[in-house]
C-alpha cells in the first residue's frame, strides 16, 4: 500500500468562502478519483508531550490518502479533480509538507530491520 501523507497549516487570513472552496475540492477529489482506497483527514492533538514544542512548524492538519500502488498514486496526482485541489491547496496554506510512503503488509519491523 502507498500512503500519500500531507501535513498542512491553513493561512491565518483564509476566509470562510476560501475554506468552503477547499473543502468542496477535497470532497470532489475523494468522490471522483477511483484510485483512492481510503482517505482520512484529521487535526493535530496536543497532550503535553515534550516533542510537541520541538517541531519547527506547527501543522494543524493531516491528510492520509491510501493507494494500492504507485500507479494508483500517480493516477490520483494526474486526475483533473486533484489539479483543482492542488491549486487551492497551495494558495490556502501557509505551510505544507507532502511525502509518499510504501507501507508493506506483514511484520511492521521488517523495514527498520533492513536499515543500512
Amino acid at each position: 500500500m502507498i500512503a500519500h501523507v500531507v501535513l498542512y497549516q491553513p493561512r491565518p487570513d483564509l476566509g470562510a468562502s476560501d475554506r468552503a472552496r477547499f473543502h468542496a475540492a477535497l470532497t470532489s477529489a475523494l468522490r471522483d478519483i477511483p484510485s483512492i482506497r481510503r482517505a482520512r483527514v484529521g487535526s493535530r492533538v496536543r497532550h503535553g508531550a515534550a516533542y510537541e514544542t520541538l517541531m519547527p512548524t506547527d501543522f494543524e492538519f493531516v491528510g492520509i490518502f491510501e493507494f494500492d500502488d504507485v500507479p494508483g498514486l500517480q493516477a490520483y496526482l494526474n486526475h483533473p479533480a486533484h489539479a483543482e485541489l492542488g491549486s487551492l491547496f497551495y494558495t490556502s496554506n501557509a505551510a505544507a509538507l507532502a511525502y509518499d510512503y510504501d507501507l508493506p503488509d506483514g511484520d511492521p519491523l521488517a523495514t527498520i530491520a533492513n536499515w543500512s
